[in-house]
């Protein structure tokens, strides 16, 4: 299993270490906010919007430099737009294991 890790975040600021925190800051804000609306629209069953939200996490997925979950991640999206929820189990792993990770950044 891959674990979520700063390697794009630290390629992309190079040895700027002032525009490594703010990265680190905006995935600190945005995060939280992309998953609680994740699941506000799971729990209303808007599978539409649900695909939506996971569209915008997927990009949070590829910062965190989790490649396989990206694609675990794009898979869910299709499927919520063909009114499946497959891979949601795993999806949601991922959710927690990238929010375990930026708590401790």
């Amino acid at each position: 299993m891959e674990t979520p890790n700063l390697n794009y975040i630290n390629e992309l600021s190079g040895d700027n270490e002032e525009f490594k925190a703010k990265l680190i800051g905006i995935l600190k804000r945005e995060l939280p906010l992309e998953v609680d609306t994740y699941y506000e629209k799971l729990e209303k069953n808007e599978l539409l919007r649900v695909a939506e939200a996971v569209h915008k996490l997927k990009h949070k997925v590829s910062i965190l430099g989790l490649e396989k979950s990206y694609y675990i991640a794009s898979d869910y999206e299709d499927n919520l737009k063909n009114s499946s929820l497959t891979l949601q189990d795993e999806f949601q792993n991922i959710l927690k294991d990238m929010q375990e990770f930026v708590i401790q950044l």
